[in-house]
């Protein structure tokens, strides 16, 4: 859940001790802490989020004491802003609010803003601008027409205690800055190794290397990671199951890339109850096997020319913000020098074991002198039980401003360019234009459940009324504490989890005609979401000569699919709903001058 505290039964004091010296540096030194806070709550929320950035706020008074804060939970749940907002109460009248990075509503209402300007927040301390471009500098400009004071930190004022502060920022959002300026997701190598380098024994024996401690460190990382990804001989060695384990939250997607699909009948991974495993091979490799993987819900991907910068290109495409590479020497060295490895987390266990055939975490990278060793940035290292863990960045964070340029300076440069002309919309993800048009946009509904029933209730989301329709009408005690579980979940893909797990092993439980009525129940909610606000109609109607598509890749029904193989359902719907809001608005305007 999001965090909160008030003031008047909590205070949380600011740790940070000002340095004595003149207001500026003290000024500085404040900000910068509670800066950081906001950054450190942002970290809160990575791996629940994506594809959402990671947001926190904090609201400060003019006391240096913390009136409220709040991270975002989740994709589809209150912004961080109005978290703070709601905690702080009227002790947001005259304070500051610090926020890790602009905020950036793809949902078209500016709750996060309108939070503050309502609340009476004096002055907004910005860490960063969002990466995005047709968001970036929108938020602040829109604080500061409200005669609020906005500080960005980099450009209205510097020094080194707020420099550190920014480079927080840049890396609790890394995967998304990453994804703004590059064509591939954010990866980290992890590895664990002995003292003397080894990550297994010359027999294969690999378990195991770091404590207990430290593998639930890299439980932590697989959570906050999209996609786990290993070699074919990972499979064959260790049989992963490449889960979280942390028993809540998010479990990340498993990842093969293996050339030859030289893997066993039998693994693990085939597995995809619970998660999908994708194999990404060589073109033609095995189509016999390809055709048993399919058979157990595995994704088989082929591609012309098997090399990791490809393969990432295309996980960019399907919407990755970040990935865990877990794999072998060979993959990891090829990771490496096709320049797709950002960050390195290695744990280092205070064993021996020797071999001179026992392999290494990274293979062959062609370099004959030490000069030409790659070195890490930002180094850090910390003591986890035993072993000594080392991170460091392979290569630099980008830099937002030369690479992403304001709307403002795109059409100062070329007045023609208007990146909402298209004559085909896509929407999926939030850093989509229209992102307010996917059903897991955080706009509650007031719906009854089932045809026959005049009860409304609210629902935090078209996805949390369309999945509790699944089991609606079903006489059984376990279907209806299902639409309450969906109808309280916490986001929209904690109520898309329940009904999609539920539906697939409990099929009993699913009502007889959801196959015939699941296209009405959603039509019908989003009729009543876009309905119950003006702005989110406004934006579907100006849309008009446009095509929308859901582009969700892997959705061959409510979305368009990859290769536009998809129905793209729900595109469909948007359109038809279009056209009838179109149609309303001719038969008023008919009406209005018959009167």
């Amino acid at each position: 859940m999001a965090l909160s505290l008030r003031i008047s039964s909590s205070p949380l004091i600011c740790r940070a001790t000002l340095a004595n010296g003149d207001n500026g540096r003290n000024h500085h030194a404040k900000d910068a802490a509670f800066i950081r806070r906001a950054a450190d709550l942002a970290e809160m929320s990575a791996g629940l989020t994506s594809p959402h950035p990671n947001f926190g706020c904090v609201i400060a008074t003019s006391s240096g004491k913390v009136a409220g804060e709040g991270y975002l939970y989740a994709q589809g749940t209150k912004p961080a802003e109005a978290l703070a907002v709601e905690a702080a109460g009227e002790f947001c009248r005259g304070s500051t609010a610090y926020l890790n990075m602009e905020p950036g509503d793809c949902h078209g209402d500016h709750a996060a803003v309108s939070a503050l300007v309502q609340a009476g927040i004096e002055r907004v301390v910005v860490g960063i601008r969002h990466p995005l471009q047709h968001l970036r500098g929108s938020a602040i400009r829109e604080l500061r027409s409200q005669g609020i004071e906005v500080n960005v930190l980099g450009e209205d004022f510097e020094s080194k205690v707020l420099e550190d502060a920014r480079k927080a920022c840049l890396l609790v959002n890394a995967p998304l800055i990453h994804r703004a300026c590059s064509r591939v997701p954010f990866s980290v190598l992890k590895y664990a190794m002995t003292l003397d380098g080894k990550i297994a024994a010359s027999s294969g024996h690999a378990a195991w290397i770091s404590s207990k401690l430290s593998r639930t460190r890299v439980f932590e990382l697989r959570g906050r990671s999209d996609a786990v990804i290993v070699g074919g001989n990972t499979v064959r060695q260790d049989d992963p199951r490449l889960t979280a384990r942390h028993g809540q939250g998010h479990t990340p997607t498993r990842i093969v890339m293996t050339q030859s699909l030289d893997l066993p009948e039998k693994a693990n991974l085939w597995d995809v109850s619970e998660v999908p495993t994708i194999i990404v091979t060589q073109r033609g490799a095995r189509r016999s096997f390809q055709k048993f993987l399919a058979s157990k819900g595995v994704e088989v991907v082929e591609f012309d020319m098997l090399n990791p910068r490809e393969v990432m290109e295309y996980f960019h495409l399907r919407g990755y913000l970040s990935i865990l590479w877990e794999c072998g020497g060979t993959l990891a060295a090829s990771a490496i020098s096709s320049s797709v490895i950002h960050k390195v987390v290695a744990f280092v266990a205070p064993k021996i074991i020797g071999g001179r055939n026992a392999p290494s975490p990274v293979g062959e990278l062609g370099m004959v002198e030490m000069t030409q060793a790659l070195n890490l940035m930002d180094v850090c290292y910390e003591q986890v039980g035993p072993d000594m863990l080392v991170t460091g960045f392979l290569q630099p964070i980008p830099d937002l401003i030369p690479v992403i340029p304001s709307e403002d300076a795109t059409v100062e440069i070329d007045p023609s360019v208007n990146p909402f002309e298209s004559s085909i919309i896509f929407f999926y993800k939030t850093w989509d234009l229209y992102g307010s048009f996917s059903n897991f946009s955080p706009h509650p509904i007031r719906m009854p459940c089932g045809e026959d029933n005049d009860d409304y209730m609210t629902w935090p989301s078209v996805e949390h009324y369309y999945q509790a329709n699944k089991f609606v009408g079903v006489e059984n005690p376990m279907a209806h504490d299902c639409v309450e579980k969906i109808r309280t979940a916490r986001s929209p893909e904690e109520a898309a989890l329940i009904g999609r797990s539920t539906l697939r092993q409990k099929p009993e439980l699913v009502r007889n005609d959801w196959e015939d009525v699941k296209i009405e129940v959603m039509y019908m909610a989003l009729k009543c979401k876009f309905s119950t606000y003006p702005h989110l109609k406004s934006m579907l109607l100006s849309t008009a000569g446009s095509v929308l598509v859901e582009s969700s890749p892997h959705d061959l029904f409510w979305g368009g699919g990859r290769e536009g193989e998809g129905l793209n359902y729900l595109g469909r719907l948007l359109m038809q709903l279009r056209s009838e809001f179109f149609d309303d608005s001719s038969v008023s305007a008919e009406n209005t001058f018959l009167a």
